[in-house]
C-alpha cells in the first residue's frame, strides 16, 4: 500500500503540462502563460501629466509660497488625445489636463489647488521639482523588457496589461480533457426511471464539477454496467481523453471488473491502494501518455481522493507552478478518536483557525 505522499508525487509526475494554444485575452483568464512575455512598447509610451493643472519649468517657480506667488503667463493647452500642444517658452505656464502629453520645455506640473487663475495669468503658490506630477515615458516598463513569467496566472490585471501592450491574445496551456465513467449496474441518470437497488450517478456530476473548478474540461460518459466487456468497451473510448478518470469497481468485490478491463484495454497499473481514510482503493496507472485514475465508489472518498491526487495533475497540466492546494494548520474544537497508522481526512467547518468536526464522517 503506497503512502499518501509518495502516491501524491507519482501521480503528479505523470501530468506533464499540456501543449500551447493562443486565445483570444477574456478566453484566456484564469489561465497560465506557456511562454514569457516581453514588454513591446514602452509604457507610458510619452511624458504625461499625472494630474490636471499647469505644465511649467520648475525653476520658475522656485521660492513660490502662498504668501509670494509667483506668476505666469498663461499660453496654449494640452488635453489627453489633443494636438500635440506648442512648446513652452520662459515665463510661461501651459494648462495641462490628466494623461496629457507634456509639452517640450515643461518638465514639471503643478496641479490646479496649488494656483490661482487671474485671467491669462497663473499665480503658482507652492514650489514643483524637476518631474514633479510628470509620468515618464518608460517608468512603467521598457520595450523588451521582461514583462511578465511563464506560469504567472492571467488575471483581470494581468490582462490589462497585456492589453495596453497592444497584445490582444497570450499563449497559455490548453486545458486537459478529462473523461469521467462510473461503473456498476445500480447507476441510473437524473430523471431515468427508479428501478430496484437503482442510485443515481451523482458522482458523475460531482466529479465534472470538480473538474471545472479545477479549469479542465470533462467528458462525462454514460454509466458502465458490471461487464468486463462493457467496462472495456468504455475505457477504450475515454482513453482518447488526457485523463481518463474512473469512479467505483476498483476494490476486491466479485462484480469489480475495473481492473481486468483496464488491463485488457492497454492500461498498466502502477499501484491501486493507498494508505489513507477515506478512499483506500485508488488506483493508478498509465496508457501510453495518458494518465489513468481509478477513484472509489463512495462520494466522499471520490471527492477527497480527486482532490488529493487528480486535481493537482490537471493544475500542472494547465502549467500551474503551485498546482496542490495551501495548507495550514487548525485546531479541533473537540478532541477526535481515530485508529492510528493511516491519515484521515475529515470534514469540518472552519472558524478561523478552529475546526468544529462534522458529526457523521462516513464515506457515503
Amino acid at each position: 500500500m503506497k503512502e499518501v505522499d509518495d502516491a501524491a508525487a507519482e501521480i503528479l509526475a505523470a501530468f506533464p503540462p499540456n501543449d500551447e494554444e493562443r486565445l483570444p485575452l477574456l478566453s484566456a483568464l484564469d489561465r497560465f502563460l506557456a511562454r514569457d512575455v516581453d514588454a513591446q512598447h514602452d509604457a507610458p509610451p510619452f511624458d504625461n501629466s499625472a494630474m490636471d493643472g499647469y505644465a511649467v519649468r520648475a525653476d520658475e517657480t522656485a521660492g513660490a509660497t502662498r504668501e509670494q506667488a509667483v506668476a505666469l503667463r498663461v499660453e496654449g493647452e494640452s488635453r489627453a488625445g489633443g494636438p500635440t500642444p506648442p512648446a513652452l517658452v520662459r515665463g510661461v505656464a501651459q494648462r495641462i489636463f490628466t494623461g496629457a502629453v507634456m509639452p517640450d520645455g515643461a518638465d514639471a506640473v503643478v496641479i490646479q489647488e496649488h494656483t490661482r487663475r487671474e485671467g491669462e495669468r497663473v499665480e503658482v503658490l507652492e514650489a514643483i521639482r524637476v518631474s514633479g506630477n510628470v509620468r515618464k515615458r518608460g517608468s512603467d516598463l521598457r520595450a523588451g523588457q521582461p514583462m511578465l513569467k511563464r506560469g504567472t496566472r492571467l488575471g483581470a490585471g494581468e490582462l490589462g496589461l497585456l492589453a495596453s501592450q497592444d497584445l490582444a491574445s497570450a499563449t497559455v496551456h490548453r486545458r486537459p480533457r478529462v473523461a469521467i465513467i462510473s461503473t456498476g449496474d445500480e447507476l441510473r441518470d437524473i430523471g431515468e426511471a427508479p428501478r430496484p437497488g437503482s442510485i443515481v450517478n451523482s458522482n458523475g456530476y460531482m466529479i465534472a464539477a470538480q473538474v471545472l473548478e479545477a479549469g479542465g474540461d470533462p467528458w462525462v460518459l454514460p454509466p458502465v454496467p458490471d461487464t468486463l466487456e462493457a467496462a472495456t468497451e468504455a475505457i477504450r473510448a475515454g482513453l482518447r481523453a488526457d485523463v481518463l478518470v474512473l469512479i467505483g469497481g476498483v476494490s476486491v468485490g466479485e462484480y469489480d471488473f475495473v481492473r481486468d478491463a483496464l488491463a485488457a484495454a492497454g492500461v498498466t497499473l502502477d499501484f491501486w491502494k493507498i494508505k489513507m481514510k477515506p478512499g483506500k482503493p485508488v488506483a493508478f496507472g498509465r496508457a501510453g501518455a495518458v494518465p489513468v485514475l481509478g477513484l472509489p465508489g463512495n462520494p466522499v472518498s471520490a471527492w477527497v481522493t480527486f482532490e488529493l491526487f487528480v486535481r493537482p495533475g490537471l493544475r500542472r497540466m494547465l502549467g500551474d507552478p503551485s498546482p496542490t492546494r495551501t495548507r495550514g494548520k487548525v485546531r479541533l474544537a473537540a478532541p477526535i478518536k481515530r485508529q492510528p497508522g493511516r491519515p484521515e481526512y475529515a470534514r469540518a467547518r472552519l472558524d478561523g483557525a478552529l475546526a468544529h468536526l462534522f458529526p457523521r464522517q462516513g464515506s457515503g
